[in-house]
């Protein structure tokens, strides 16, 4: 691609490995099912989500000079993502992701992202040499960012001025990554993406819904906050606004992924026009339908 990509996808690259059983699973349960190896990421399905709402994304993130980063690099622009600036290295490999889910539900999950982590801020390369941005003209359109980045990276982000411009959407990837946004919650152009667990453990509260959740996010120096909790509620919140939608109702099918088809919907709808409203309805049917098992 040589065009000026829509918006970058700034995180995890990885593999997925998900196991899923129709039966329901407790520790130590050994049962028949499915084993997928997939593109995924929270980066890559941000960006993959948003190139089939017709956007064009740039990933910027690492793969190891292995096969498997050969094979991903190539699924990426198969797919119509700009690969061009991501960050290949002979001495890292490409990193992968394993979860195991039962009747729609994840039961457990590893993340092996140790690859981006080592790669740290030479990610960023692309924008600060002029390849996409420098301090002097920074990146000024949208930006996916995802908390599988180090803190250290993070808090650098927080205060870089290559991001100064820049609409930051920002997700943390998982509960056990949520506290990593600390250093970023407060940035002025930053929209915060997070369930309602996150928002828990991002402000050390326990809020007894989505709405509550925003409402601590907000109280902790959130400029503004999308907040998800599951089939029940969705909400947009702003200091002088909150909205909510509702879900449809479906059948639970696969649950990895879903909260990043969330925000990639709601992203591309937001570029497109939409009104809040709008968008967040969007957002939650395409959530929908991707749990579903369907593709939104």
């Amino acid at each position: 691609m040589t065009s000026k990509p829509d918006i970058l996808c700034i995180g995890a690259v990885l593999w997925d490995i998900i196991g899923r059983c129709d039966d329901p699973m407790v520790l130590g349960n050994d049962r028949p099912g499915q084993i997928t190896r997939i593109p995924g990421g929270v980066a890559l399905n941000i960006a993959m989500t948003l190139a089939s709402f017709g956007l064009r994304p740039a990933l910027l993130s690492v793969v190891g000079e292995d096969p498997e980063g050969r094979e991903l690099r190539a699924a990426c622009a198969d797919m119509g993502l700009d690969v061009t600036e991501m960050l290949v290295d002979p001495d890292l490999p490409t990193d992968r992701y394993m979860a195991i889910e039962a009747q729609g539900a994840l039961i457990a999950a590893i993340a092996h992202a140790f690859s981006l982590e080592q790669a740290g801020a030479r990610i960023l390369a692309p924008l600060a040499d002029g390849r996409l941005g420098s301090e002097a003209a920074p990146w000024p359109g949208p930006v996916a960012l995802d908390g599988n980045l180090t803190e250290d990276l993070l808090a650098e982000i927080a205060t870089s001025p290559l991001f100064s411009k820049a609409d930051l959407r920002i997700a943390p990837a998982s509960p056990g990554k949520a506290e990593r946004l600390r250093p970023v919650l407060s940035h002025p152009r930053a929209t915060i993406y997070v369930n309602r667990e996150e928002a828990g453990l991002l402000t050390g509260t326990h809020p007894a819904n989505a709405a509550a959740a925003a409402a601590a996010l907000l109280n902790a120096g959130a400029r503004r906050v999308l907040v998800t909790e599951g089939a029940q509620m969705a909400v947009d919140a702003v200091a002088d606004s909150t909205i909510s939608a509702t879900p449809p109702p479906v059948e639970a099918r696969r649950i990895t992924g879903a909260g990043d088809t969330f925000m990639a919907a709601h992203i591309a709808a937001e570029v497109a026009g939409n009104t809040r409203e709008k968008a967040l309805s969007i957002a939650v049917n395409a959530a929908a339908v991707y749990v579903s098992g369907e593709t939104p």
